[in-house]
């Protein structure tokens, strides 16, 4: 084995396998040991609600690394075992083989899992979570086509996952309604504006909305679902329903370890500085489940997206092995429904933007929104624009550095976005 200081990874994330990649890559030597409660090799997510749920990925192309690499990098990846507890006094992880792995630096890199309501109902066959590729195929399965059949989809959420999946659903010609508690689908995550532009997207292509509703009861015959009942009291036949109401961080080894964690209502996740360190010094989180210290934003932000697990794990392993790290990224997201393809930087959640200012017509699908507060852009979207990320998020930049912007220069397509600042 590698000589040197000993690396324990809890969560064969996208997270935690790209910070055993960074710890191999950058390090001096010492062991690295990757712990996976799943039987998978670590893999991306974000395909589960899109490619790989409509067939247009294949499972190879979900793994981070091929199946040869942790073996050819010494990375002692172990899966289908769950890390029950954490003994900083002899800094050990136990495992519920009975077996313990020490360590000198350790990573928590656990995710989240999907919030789940309790409802009468909800352990009725046909209702549908979705966080793992096993998640995903049994659902693209459920919405397979059947001849001379109409699938009825009840999705419980307007989020990222409600949506693409709605997506998904209507590409495959499902009967879809989508039941959501706020005012518009994604109103936390993109507020009012942008929000009425996704309900508008999926309207053109049949899905329908019950805003100011939600699930209340789940009824079914012979043990499987054929309705929803709503808060509101419709009831609503249901073949397939798939509850996408966000997700919790997995907290409860860490919390149980002492360590500091949020609040729930304030997002939750372990609590970390801007270097990744928990509030011990050789306890380090990423991903999901942390709850970073931001220190472009200003706040504490716990942020799910893909991005942050890519470039999370890495900045951590860097942490890790004694680099300096100041973990100040941009948030960013990317999403793909029917035929609009999107990217979002910036957190452009209600509260923290007071004006929303446009370049180009969103009616076409093609445009980019910014989100500004007191003049300076906090967020901004590129819908069906391309190889704008970098500038847009230069103009977040400045915006949190304290810089205005001319916001006609701003809207106006023929000013690059280079030159908006001047």
């Amino acid at each position: 084995m590698p000589e040197g200081p000993a690396y324990v990874i809890i969560g064969a994330s996208l997270a935690g396998a790209k910070a055993a990649e960074t710890l191999r890559e950058d390090g001096s030597g010492g062991t690295i040991v990757l712990l996976g409660t799943e039987t998978e090799r670590p893999y991306e997510r974000p395909p589960l609600s899109k490619g790989y749920l409509l067939g247009k990925a294949d499972k190879a192309s979900l793994y981070v690394h091929d199946e040869h690499w942790y073996a050819g990098h010494q990375v002692d990846l172990r899966l289908g075992v769950t890390a029950i507890g954490i003994d900083r006094g002899a800094r050990r992880v136990e495992l519920d083989t009975g077996e313990a792995v020490g360590y000198d630096r350790l990573l928590i890199t656990t995710g989240a899992h999907p919030r789940v309501p309790q409802l009468p109902g909800g352990d009725l066959d046909g209702v549908h979570y979705l966080r793992t590729t096993a998640d995903s195929e049994a659902l693209a399965t459920a919405l397979a086509p059947i001849p001379g059949e109409e699938t009825r989809v009840v999705i419980a959420g307007g989020g990222w996952i409600g949506l693409e999946v709605a997506a998904a659903a209507r590409d495959k010609g499902c009967a879809v309604t989508v039941l959501e508690p706020e005012p518009t689908p994604l109103h936390r995550q993109l507020g009012p504006e942008l929000g009425q532009r996704f309900a508008d997207l999926h309207r053109a292509h049949g899905v329908g909305f019950r805003f100011g509703d939600s699930a209340r009861e789940l009824r079914g015959q012979e043990g499987r679902v054929t309705m929803v009942v709503t808060s509101e009291g419709a009831e609503l036949p249901a073949d397939v329903v798939v509850v996408a109401i966000g997700a919790a961080p997995n907290v409860a080894l860490a919390e149980a370890a002492g360590l500091e964690v949020a609040a729930p209502e304030t997002g939750g996740g372990v609590l970390v500085d801007a270097a990744l360190r928990t509030s011990d010094p050789d306890i380090f989180a990423a991903g999901d489940v942390a709850s970073v210290d931001h220190p472009l934003l200003g706040r504490r932000v716990r942020v799910e997206h893909w991005a942050n697990a890519l470039h999370g794990g890495p900045a951590a392993a860097r942490s890790m092995l004694g680099q300096p790290v100041s973990y100040d990224r941009v948030p960013y997201f990317f999403s793909d429904q029917y035929d609009l393809g999107m990217e979002t930087s910036g957190l452009p959640e209600p509260g923290h933007y007071d004006q929303v200012v446009y370049r180009g017509d969103p009616s076409t699908l093609e445009f980019i929104a910014f989100w500004l507060s007191g003049g300076a852009v906090v967020a901004g979207m590129n819908v069906n624009v391309w190889d704008v990320t970098g500038d847009i998020q230069a103009l977040i930049r400045a915006g949190y550095a304290g810089t205005a912007v001319d916001t006609a220069r701003l809207a106006d397509p023929g000013v690059p976005l280079a030159e908006v600042l001047g």
